[in-house]
């Protein structure tokens, strides 16, 4: 007699995790092995000893990514050079359609230090798991499909650890009043 294949555990829902997130309940973050908008392969050590400003999405969102983007963006800005020591990183939660060359042209549009990362679907869900991100895709009307996806965007200490999380739609001014005491050195 085999045994029955594991099932996969079932996805909790959106308003779980914004559960675990808003209220500390799991650590968040962990480990990952990506790859970058120029193949390159990434993992989230390689930010070590910088801020982290990390947000998942994908590159046909129609209004949320992009805006939280241009808000990171402008907060970057906004820093001058205090803010070389904040990393924003884009990762894809469509890697059928975000490839590494897609991400090339996509990411600088918002930021030339925006890193974009995909990789394989396991990979992102492990991603994915690991930021508890929720995210499903969703068929449409004309035949095609999108994300249905949380929109946090997450701030990582400089060991990788989690500090919090800025909601969708969070302005560049508002970050900035949460980045700055964390610019001041380690």
């Amino acid at each position: 007699m085999g045994s029955a294949p594991a099932e996969a555990p079932p996805r909790r829902s959106a308003a779980e995790l914004m559960d675990v997130l808003m209220w500390n309940r799991e650590p968040v973050g962990g480990p990952f092995a990506l790859i970058d908008q120029d193949g390159r392969p990434r993992t989230e050590a390689d930010f070590r000893g910088r801020l982290v400003i990390l947000t998942f999405g994908f590159t046909h969102c129609p209004d949320v990514c992009p805006t939280d983007l241009m808000e990171i963006a402008r907060a970057l800005t906004l820093l001058g050079a205090a803010g070389e020591a904040i990393q924003p990183v884009f990762v894809t939660l469509d890697p059928a359609r975000d490839t590494p060359d897609l991400l090339k042209e996509f990411v600088p549009s918002f930021h030339p230090r925006l890193i974009g990362l995909t990789g394989s679907e396991a990979a992102i869900r492990q991603a994915a798991d690991a930021y508890k991100v929720f995210y499903q895709r969703v068929p449409r009307s004309d035949g095609e499909d999108t994300i249905e996806h949380s929109a946090f965007v997450y701030l990582m200490d400089r060991s990788g650890a989690y500090l919090g999380f800025f909601p969708p739609g969070t302005s560049a001014e508002r970050m900035l009043t949460i980045l700055r005491p964390h610019l001041a050195a380690p």
